[in-house]
């Protein structure tokens, strides 16, 4: 069997990650046409406090949660005048309320502080205010601001990364590292999103369904 084919009866794709990226994004793109990013949001300030609401949390939960949050919270100087007593009930629901309480109340005072009220639209600016990491930034930048800085790494993207063998770290920092180095940055963005959305709908991370995933073939740890 020559390097980099497919044997024969085994549904698995030996060949290099390199070799294997740029399908495996294509047959992302043609099950996942029109991906954007899940959660629901109408400007800047609402994706960051619902990207930090996210952490350890449900998309879907999230989008239970914001809008009565937005309609009240209409901007940085609402959140920093929030009550944080009253806004750790509002989005108690999310958990981990009061840590994300502390994180989306600093980072508004922050925004104020620093920026005039309005939403940095730089990696090095995000990442300095409170309770935004490099995810959180990516997150922003990419959806919001439409910049390709990064790689959106949750646990979608670790699991299926590693399945697809495109990483063997576990950190996120070291798989977004290798992800920008394979993947093109036009399609950094969107790969994050495709990946996730597959990660929520066929490769699951108890029982994945290998035998109607679209990129199974390229695939070196599939079942089919």
């Amino acid at each position: 069997m020559k390097k980099g084919k497919r044997e024969k009866g085994k549904g698995k794709s030996t060949a290099p990650p390199a070799d294997r990226i740029r399908p495996i994004i294509a047959g992302l793109r043609k099950r996942y046409p029109e991906v954007e990013c899940a959660l629901n949001h109408s400007s800047a300030l609402e994706l960051l406090v619902a990207t930090i609401l996210s952490a350890q949390c449900t998309d879907v939960r999230v989008n239970m949660v914001t809008p009565a949050l937005f309609q009240k919270y209409r901007s940085a100087t609402d959140y920093a005048a929030a009550n944080p007593e009253v806004f750790e009930q509002e989005i108690k629901s999310t958990g981990f309320f009061r840590n994300k309480t502390k994180s989306i109340l600093g980072m508004a005072r922050a925004v104020i502080e620093r920026h005039g009220g309005t939403v940095p639209n730089t990696m090095d600016d995000l990442v300095k205010l409170p309770g935004v990491g490099r995810k959180t930034a990516n997150v922003l930048l990419g959806s919001w601001f439409k910049k390709n800085e990064g790689v959106v790494v949750d646990t979608h993207v670790t699991r299926i990364a590693r399945r697809l063998k495109l990483t063997r770290q576990s950190d996120a920092v070291k798989i977004e590292r290798d992800l920008m180095q394979l993947v093109p940055r036009k399609d950094w963005t969107d790969f994050s999103h495709m990946v996730i959305h597959h990660g929520r709908q066929i490769c699951d991370a108890r029982r994945p369904k290998c035998e109607v995933c679209p990129i199974n073939a390229l695939c070196p740890s599939s079942a089919a």
